[in-house]
């Protein structure tokens, strides 16, 4: 497919988590004008952990996506805090080949709607404040994706579809729901104070499109488990795009990883 804009966040390269694959296929099949790589594309609290994981799937997404920005596709990689290591480079306009790197960015729609861009990590009162508990909380979340994994593996096995656990734990506890809206919140109101329109980020894993306090809220999900996109269509229509469900057969990997 052809899309205006495509974004996507969290996909953790260099992570064991990461569904490279899938997003390789992705990336194949649909083209755009502008790739917003919003955070996370590479996960350097791996290396701080001992626990890099790179195979061949991760190195042909990274060529993948510097040949669709050498063919003229425009694309800008927006620092997470997982790869927080480009933020010192920003003040630089240091480039990956045409690759722009920023901390935000502002998209204007087909409508003249302004999009604000931004991973997600600033308005995370845990990340910013006590990033040891993020720290602690991303080692349990390897624990429950690595759970996840084998499990999912003898699904696949009895021809059984993928199902997600930490998905799952997110959306019922009652906790993880009260910090994900107040996530979402804060995000809608500091757009709404700054008069944009809406606000396009990740970093919580959940992809969603809607409405909240008059701003339009979208978060790309992860490519770790939900396998999703926010795209722009020419007519201006913004969509949610889910490749796990379209790319079922692949979802899971032949063999189960250790966490």
């Amino acid at each position: 497919m052809d899309y205006k804009t495509i974004a996507i966040s969290d996909v953790h390269l260099g992570s064991r988590g990461c569904k490279a694959k899938l997003l390789l296929n992705f990336l194949k099949n649909n083209s755009c004008e502008t790739l917003y790589l919003i955070g996370d594309i590479v996960d350097a609290w791996k290396i701080q952990q001992n626990k890099w994981y790179w195979h061949q799937s991760h190195t042909d997404v990274v060529r993948e996506i510097l040949k669709k920005a050498k063919r003229g596709t425009k694309v800008v990689w927006i620092a997470g805090n997982h790869d927080e290591f480009l933020r010192p480079m920003i003040p630089y306009n240091i480039t990956f080949g045409s690759i722009v790197i920023a901390n935000q960015w502002v998209h204007q729609a087909i409508n003249g709607d302004r999009y604000l861009l931004v991973h997600g990590d600033l308005f995370d009162g845990i990340t910013r404040l006590a990033p040891w508990i993020s720290f602690l909380g991303d080692k349990a979340y390897d624990v429950l994706l690595a759970v996840n994994t084998k499990y999912n593996w003898w699904r696949h096995k009895l021809g059984f579809g993928y199902w997600s656990l930490s998905k799952y734990l997110k959306h019922k506890v009652k906790r993880a729901i009260d910090f994900m809206f107040q996530f979402e919140l804060n995000l809608a109101n500091y757009c709404g104070r700054k008069n944009f329109d809406g606000i396009i980020c990740g970093h919580i894993h959940r992809a969603e499109i809607k409405q909240l306090n008059g701003v339009v809220y979208m978060n790309t999900g992860d490519w770790v488990e939900s396998c999703t996109a926010i795209v722009e269509h020419d007519t201006g229509l913004w969509e949610l795009i889910e490749w796990h469900e379209i790319k079922h057969e692949d979802s899971v990997d032949p063999k189960p990883h250790s966490c």
